[in-house]
């Protein structure tokens, strides 16, 4: 049996290097959407645990947080649920020269929300009915949808989160809701086919990311995206910095005297 590669370990020296070079070219992505006016949104969903803050984080750390534009939405408020459910959404969608990155979306009405029990299953069926016929009026208005699942293994989430118990600096990523839909591993496999089957069309598929090995699943949908967001190098012109102006010049050091300064203590 072929062994999987998406397993096998990745040198931290390869990744950084690797990473480096496909951040380059975000940088040249994000120079691209803003020229050309694009309107783009990417949508992460998965399990708990299977790496959707680190491969946002590795995307958007290099680049300009006015172009590439992360939403992560606490619960809805009393009076957003009363609304009607897509609503809550659309105020962060995209405007001409934007990306906009959803860590969780609309598609918590397919997960989370029936797993869990905070929808009734009638909601959760009309969800599945209407989302494409929602997402087929983004696509037909100019937006670019992109949507990804990221896949993490029974086994390996158990480590991370095995991990996030001991570490106390990732200690805040394991909520109580967490800990409830620990044990609710099929559940959430069932409502993750009732998804792909329902919403996964041609002018909206979903792409699934193998994420047992962070840094490869980071390295793999920055590609990713690389290619499925066409794009093409903006020629940028060569600055050249400008002689400062001595003119009013004085000590502007010593004004700094007596100031409250914070303590060096490194």
């Amino acid at each position: 049996m072929a062994q999987d590669t998406h397993l096998e370990p990745l040198k931290r020296k390869a990744y950084e290097k690797e990473l480096r070079k496909l951040q380059s070219q975000l940088s040249q992505l994000q120079d691209w959407v803003k020229q050309e006016q694009m309107r783009v949104i990417v949508v992460f969903e998965g399990r708990d645990a299977a790496g959707k803050g680190g491969t946002i984080r590795a995307i958007t750390e290099r680049v300009s947080p006015r172009v590439f534009r992360v939403v992560a939405l606490p619960a809805p408020s009393s009076r957003e649920k009363s609304q009607m459910y897509l609503q809550r959404y659309v105020p962060h969608f995209p405007a001409a020269g934007e990306i906009v990155i959803f860590d969780r979306s609309w598609y918590n009405r397919a997960g989370v929300e029936p797993v869990m029990g905070f929808c009734t299953p009638e909601e959760h069926e009309r969800f599945l009915i209407g989302c494409p016929v929602f997402e087929k009026y983004m696509v037909e208005s100019g937006i670019l949808l992109v949507k990804i699942w990221l896949e993490v293994g029974k086994a390996e989430q158990a480590r991370r989160f095995a991990a996030r118990i001991d570490d106390p600096l990732r200690q805040w990523k394991l909520s109580p809701m967490d800990i409830k839909s620990w044990t609710r591993w099929y559940d959430y496999s069932k409502a993750r086919d009732q998804m792909l089957a329902a919403t996964d069309t041609p002018y909206a598929p979903w792409y699934v990311l193998r994420s047992d090995n962070k840094k490869k699943a980071r390295l793999n949908c920055i590609r990713f995206l690389l290619e499925k967001i066409p794009h093409q190098r903006v020629k940028r012109p060569k600055v050249k910095l400008p002689r400062r102006s001595t003119q009013g010049e004085y000590d502007d050091e010593a004004s700094l005297q007596g100031r409250r300064f914070i303590p060096e203590k490194y």
